[in-house]
């Protein structure tokens, strides 16, 4: 019998053993964010290989809905005041994002040998699904964008969890006590219902990351409101961040690394770059502010909301704000990429041959 004739359960099965494989065992050896961390590397790893690790479709938008529904619990009428205090942080972390995009994108632009439209968007610090849609719409190489930010991502939510663990940066959100912690089974299955309900409004709106954004702003408005019908428990976000790692794991399919070797050669020094401009940045900025030094790392780092947003909830780490930063930065980066392409283009892009 065809593997496409085989029961869906078990067409996934092998994938999903490797990625609870990757997460069990990262738990075991104490690394970050392990079941995030651990279902990625094992199954891009097994993926490298050309080994049987299909993820299904539907197992990151499972995934992020849980991410999302559980960030927008962390925003309780206290923490929405706390978050408006901080607009010029947000406008500035908008602000810094947009200028690591226009450095990466002169790096590869000038030394990656690509045309000027697809140094930007694989540079640009947003969604790699909209900005791959923004990159195949505008006559971009929309293959090599998504290498680019799969490399990103990979980079990125590998060496930062790392890094902090090194650090022994976690426990900064005192905030997190005053959320209410108490689970209701008939609530938390209305909970996910009022998510996939604005998850497929978001969706049926073709706005931003819909099963990401639609269930945190459903979980948002009902904790703004003091409407608590459940918290998430522990297992279910482990079951969400292991779709997540499991699926960006997809991403590294045979031969990934040998697709474009100078392309990603240079964005993957591009990205270290921009790591190292994000950690100098954060430290002059926490000498400024009274926000603490790793919640300013994480929301300020070139990573996804998902990822980021993860590591902020398991380290503890002031979550709402980042969640914040991210969200904010990712909407206005998306919405005016195509524009700024335009302008930056007029201006760095040699001119055509005659």
């Amino acid at each position: 019998m065809k593997t496409t004739d085989s029961p869906a359960l078990l067409r996934y099965l092998p994938g999903l053993s490797v990625a609870l494989a990757g997460a069990l065992l990262a738990n075991l050896l104490s690394l970050p964010i392990p079941w995030l961390l651990g279902s990625l590397l094992l199954s891009a790893a097994a993926n490298l290989k050309g080994l049987p690790v299909k993820a299904p479709a539907a197992g990151r938008k499972i995934g992020v809905c849980i991410i999302g529904l559980s960030l927008g619990l962390y925003f309780t009428p206290q923490m929405v005041e706390i978050l408006l205090s901080h607009w010029p942080l947000l406008l500035f972390g908008t602000a810094f994002a947009l200028l690591l995009g226009i450095i990466g994108s002169r790096i590869l632009y000038r030394y990656a040998d690509v045309d000027f439209r697809t140094a930007w968007y694989a540079s640009t610090i947003g969604g790699a699904s909209e900005i791959a849609y923004l990159a195949d719409r505008s006559g971009a190489q929309a293959a090599k964008v998504v290498s680019v930010h799969s490399l990103r991502v990979l980079l990125v939510v590998t060496i930062i969890p790392f890094f902090y663990q090194y650090m022994g940066y976690h426990d900064t959100d005192s905030d997190r006590l005053n959320q209410n912690a108490a689970l209701h089974w008939g609530g938390l299955l209305l909970l996910f219902a009022f998510g996939y309900v604005f998850a497929r409004l978001f969706e049926w709106r073709k706005w931003s990351n819909p099963w990401t954004f639609g269930p945190l702003f459903a979980a948002l408005l009902l904790t703004v409101n003091e409407i608590h019908l459940s918290a998430i428990p522990p297992s279910v976000s482990h079951i969400g961040q292991l779709l997540i790692g499991w699926s960006l794991g997809n991403r590294f399919a045979p031969g990934f690394f040998r697709s474009a070797p100078r392309l990603l050669a240079v964005a993957g020094g591009s990205i270290c770059l921009s790591l190292l401009l994000t950690a100098a940045t954060v430290y002059c900025l926490s000498q400024l502010t009274t926000v603490p030094l790793p919640t300013l790392g994480l929301g300020l780092a070139p990573g996804g909301v998902a990822e980021m947003t993860i590591t902020a909830k398991v380290l503890h780490l002031g979550v709402p704000l980042v969640t914040a930063l991210h969200v904010s930065r990712l909407i206005i980066v998306v919405s005016t990429a195509g524009m700024l392409c335009r302008f930056f283009e007029k201006r760095m892009a040699k001119p055509a041959k005659t």
